[in-house]
């Protein structure tokens, strides 16, 4: 069943659990996602990156999706946007039938950040489709988006209540440590779980953790 991000989002928000958010490329691995969130009975949502919907084409994406949603009627899917870069990108996947899609603006400052956040979610609200943002600056590279350890930028509680209040943004993926794409932690991991908690109580929207999945420990602990 297609439903939007929120939809899925907000019933773990107020549940206090967490959704699962998976990449894919090709049909093989969305399968195998929809297979296991089958087996798991488990609400998912399926990404594409700018770079995988090149890869295979944007109709190709959502087609494949199509089909296996309606093939597993019962399992609640969104389909994401993953890292878009600019507005064009985001209204491309709104346009091609995207339930939710990401902007990415973090490396602008605050205050372009805010004001491209805030034109991609009136474009995709009007649609009916779920915004998710990042403040803060996540380490690691994923995609076409890489940030060095010198670069990367912790979440601001207070900039973050701004922001949402602003934008309006669906959910918000905050920088507290986490380290996206195929360079995980150099060492233990250091997340700052204070810095969530606050950033959890100034906007009461759920927030999203990138490059999670090498972490399970720390995100249970995130839940707590």
């Amino acid at each position: 069943m297609l439903v939007s991000g929120s939809e899925i989002l907000l019933k773990a928000h107020k549940e206090r659990y967490g959704v699962g958010a998976f990449n894919f490329v090709n049909f093989e691995m969305l399968n195998s996602i929809f297979v296991a969130a089958d087996i798991a009975k488990s609400p998912i949502i399926v990404q594409a990156s700018e770079g995988a919907i090149k890869y295979m084409g944007i109709d190709m994406a959502v087609g494949m999706l199509k089909i296996l949603s309606n093939r597993y009627p019962h399992i609640p899917v969104a389909l994401n946007l993953d890292h878009g870069t600019s507005f064009e990108s985001c209204k491309k996947a709104v346009d091609a039938g995207f339930t939710s899609v990401m902007i990415d603006a973090s490396h602008h400052p605050f205050e372009e950040n805010l004001a491209l956040t805030k034109e991609v979610v009136e474009y995709a609200h009007s649609k009916g489709v779920s915004v998710e943002a990042e403040l803060g600056r996540l380490m690691g590279i994923e995609d076409n988006i890489s940030v060095s350890e010198k670069d990367a930028v912790l979440i601001n509680p207070d900039e973050a209540e701004e922001f949402v209040k602003a934008t309006k943004v669906d959910y918000l993926a905050p920088a507290i440590g986490t380290s996206h794409g195929a360079f995980k932690f150099k060492g233990e991991p250091k997340l700052d779980f204070e810095r969530l908690q606050k950033v959890k109580r100034r906007t009461n929207i759920p927030l999203v953790l990138h490059g999670a999945s090498a972490i399970p420990e720390y995100v249970r602990e995130a839940f707590l």
